[in-house]
């Protein structure tokens, strides 16, 4: 007698190598893509040296939580110092959605999964991801000249020699490390908000309640940006400017986006715009923040210079509902309302905490010469944007607590109809296997 076929997924946990590659290399693909497209609309393809590539590859790395470090050099007669960080958060998107629908393809029409099997899974793809992320990191380096400008900065580098420059590369071991734990989130983010992926058995008690709400931060965050690229869209079809905005877009559309979402909820986040350097924000927002040594940019600061951005707290209303509606109508039928409160007060709190550690945003240049700073202007520069966290979590806790009361009252006749659907259905697979054990006993 012939052996048995094999089981697939018995064939998958032994032979999972060639679909890890296929998500890490897809996940490096779209996440490259995006990262090019933005930068090229940038006007980064124009750097000196076939440089481009390298940027990409350091965009790529700081995307996925990798370290760049700046180095500067002006030679013995002059003084430099450079910094950068921010995290380019259109690109850690698409990787994120990339590498969770890869890791949740070969999981999909499971019930349960052994822990042993998730492991064994999440660790090829882990493997492969540490040695792309290696590539990536070695890399990321290159070093470019900075011009004086005109005047008597330029005559004052030329006679005393002075060719500034100023150069990036990767801290590998830290890049590593960081690049595995951006990994890590990643694959358990991709788990608690699927609705169908499976679950160890020791885990599934959680289920219920966890996943309802993690899938509706999930939804809620990328409603935003879905809802910053359109108005961006059309903004650049109205009001030109559409290489900038489209930069923004491929680039940084999540770090606007979710700015704007704590800023709905009444949040304060301090920063400085001063130089040459602007924000990737709308104008109104680099006008608050440039000129001062440090300003607020919170609800009453922007409505001094524009008072639409009022309308950012009934956005924010309308799609902090709809994201508890969504939560308590895919909730057990026994949660309570100030369960659907609490759940919702937590998980909004974490993701505004998510959002904090992303968001801020810091870069700042300056080269001086023989002890003179900034002669002329235009040699120095800075930026930064940080929130107020402590506050903003206690903000995102209210508003969790009112829009999740409130959005889970009329989900209770939703949840009676799936109940009783759900009902309906399994007398229905009962009767069905009732049946078939009959005539098999015929």
């Amino acid at each position: 007698m012939s052996p048995p076929p094999p089981d697939d997924q018995a064939v998958f946990a032994r032979h999972g190598w060639v679909q890890a590659a296929a998500t890490v290399v897809g996940a490096v693909i779209v996440m490259g893509v995006t990262a090019a497209l933005g930068l090229w609309a940038a006007g980064a393809a124009d750097l000196p040296d076939n440089a481009f590539p390298r940027v990409v590859a350091a965009t790529i790395v700081t995307a996925v939580g990798g370290t760049i470090e700046l180095s500067a050099n002006a030679g013995a007669l002059a003084d430099t110092r450079a910094g950068l960080t921010v995290i380019p958060l259109s690109v850690t998107l698409v990787g994120v959605l990339a590498l969770g629908a890869g890791f949740l393809r070969p999981l999909r029409h499971r019930a349960v999964a052994r822990t042993t099997e998730l492991a064994g899974w999440a660790a090829r793809i882990a493997v492969l991801w540490l040695a792309a992320l290696l590539g990536l990191a070695y890399g990321a380096r290159q070093t470019f000249a900075l011009s004086l400008g005109d005047g008597m900065p330029a005559d004052l580098g030329d006679l005393l020699g002075v060719a500034p420059k100023v150069g990036f590369t990767t801290d590998v071991p830290l890049t590593l490390v960081l690049g595995l734990l951006w990994l890590g989130g990643v694959l358990v983010l991709a788990l608690l908000v699927s609705r169908g992926a499976p679950l160890p058995p020791g885990l599934l008690r959680f289920q219920q309640s966890v996943r309802p709400a993690a899938h509706a931060m999930a939804v809620l965050l990328l409603a935003c940006v879905v809802l910053g690229v359109l108005i961006g869209l059309v903004v650049a079809a109205t009001r030109g400017h559409a290489a900038e905005t489209c930069a923004l877009i491929l680039l940084g559309m999540p770090n606007l986006a979710w700015l704007t979402l704590t800023i709905g909820l009444g949040a304060t986040w301090n920063g400085r715009v001063e130089g040459p350097f602007g924000l990737p924000v709308p104008h109104v927002l680099d006008e608050v923040l440039r000129g001062r040594d440090t300003a607020s940019l919170n609800l009453g600061t922007i409505a001094e210079y524009d008072s639409r951005v009022w309308w950012l707290v009934a956005v924010n209303a309308v799609l902090l509902s709809a994201a508890a509606f969504a939560m308590a109508a895919r909730s057990p039928a026994r949660t309570r309302s100030w369960q659907h409160a609490l759940h919702m007060a937590v998980a909004l709190t974490l993701t505004v905490l998510m959002i904090c550690l992303v968001g801020p945003i810091s870069a700042h240049y300056g080269l001086s010469l023989l002890g003179i700073g900034d002669l002329g202007g235009g040699l120095r520069g800075e930026l930064f944007l940080e929130p107020e966290l402590w506050a903003a979590l206690g903000l995102a806790a209210l508003w969790g607590l009112v829009t999740g009361f409130l959005g889970g009252l009329p989900a209770r006749p939703v949840r009676r109809r799936v109940a009783a659907k759900n009902g309906w259905n399994r007398c229905g697979r009962m009767w069905e296997r009732a049946i078939r054990r009959r005539k098999g006993r015929a």
